[in-house]
């Protein structure tokens, strides 16, 4: 392991980021994600200039990523082991990703649109504001599913990779994805270093993501699969479509279709299979990423068991 963690420490402090998070989910002050997005946006607006686009989105990646990573690096060797559990509880967004969906399910439920169009343009980037119940609830379970591989399992693939330090420099380069990985006049060719870089880190757990979607998709395994190898090709991004397809066909529900971005129509291809999503869908949505964050969990388990037992 590039942590020089054994097996058995990864999966203990795996499980002890992960407990952190659910129990005290995000920090309400000083995130440091946020901290992370004033900085990035400020190197973004003193290299973002004319000439040399590329170049200039390589370097902004650099000087943003590679000295928190480096940093993170330098402090458990130092710290110990509790670091890298803190690392971990401060990349993770697993409660974060329930916190911002159940408000959207009973606002929906109670019937105010109103307040499920505001809580739902927070996690999209689609417009909302004339958004039906049933766009919403299909936004809502699309982002779950998305943010489950982004916010979460390759948050732990790569903690278990490089331990803390590899946490920190997935959701750096996630979240400046998010930021710069736009195709528009702006960030076509500035921003094109941090998508493809956020490819590179994803395209792992992103699979991963999407066969355990399918594992824990009960009577629904064939289609779950079918869905990913049928649908996921039509998507333009090589990580979302596999994570969706898998989850809308474990979910047995129809996801996809036409979304409003900057004021324009787009024709989405499908997701999934089935009646189209509602309230109900976006619990179970959440739900299946909890599954299957403990399903990963169990698995880095018997495989520190193993290890241990081989050493004992």
């Amino acid at each position: 392991m590039l942590s020089g963690l054994s097996l058995p420490q990864l999966a203990g402090l795996l499980a002890a980021g992960v407990l952190l998070d659910l129990l005290l989910g995000e920090p309400r002050r000083w995130h440091p994600l946020v901290g992370f997005g004033k900085l990035a946006q400020a190197i973004e607006r003193r290299l973002n200039r004319a000439g040399l686009r590329l170049v200039r989105g390589l370097l902004a990646w650099l000087l943003a990523v590679l000295p928190l990573t480096l940093l993170a690096w330098l402090a458990v060797q130092h710290a110990g082991l509790w670091l890298h559990a803190l690392l971990l509880y401060a990349c993770i967004g697993l409660r974060s990703l329930r916190d911002h969906a159940m408000p959207i399910v009973d606002a929906l439920r109670a019937g105010d649109l109103a307040s499920a169009r505001t809580r739902t343009s927070w996690i999209v980037s689609r417009d909302t504001h004339d958004a039906g119940e049933t766009d919403l609830a299909k936004a809502g379970a699309e982002s779950l599913l998305e943010n489950g591989n982004d916010a979460v399992f390759g948050t732990l693939f790569w903690f278990l990779v490089a331990g803390g330090a590899g946490a920190v420099l997935f959701r750096l380069a996630n979240t400046l994805d998010a930021m710069w990985g736009y195709r528009n006049a702006r960030f076509f060719l500035f921003g094109r270093a941090a998508a493809r870089i956020d490819d590179m880190l994803n395209y792992v757990p992103a699979r991963l993501t999407a066969l355990s979607y399918v594992v824990l998709a009960g009577a629904g395994r064939a289609r779950a699969w079918r869905c990913w190898r049928t649908q996921a090709p039509a998507w333009s991004s090589p990580n979302a479509g596999p994570v969706m397809a898998s989850g809308a066909g474990a979910l047995g529900v129809s996801l996809g279709g036409a979304a409003v971005y900057d004021g324009r129509l787009e024709q989405r291809p499908p997701l999934g299979t089935g009646p189209n999503a509602t309230a109900t869908d976006i619990v179970r949505a959440w739900r299946l990423v909890l599954r299957t964050t403990v399903l990963w969990l169990g698995v880095a388990a018997a495989a520190a068991v193993l290890a241990w037992r081989q050493h004992a």
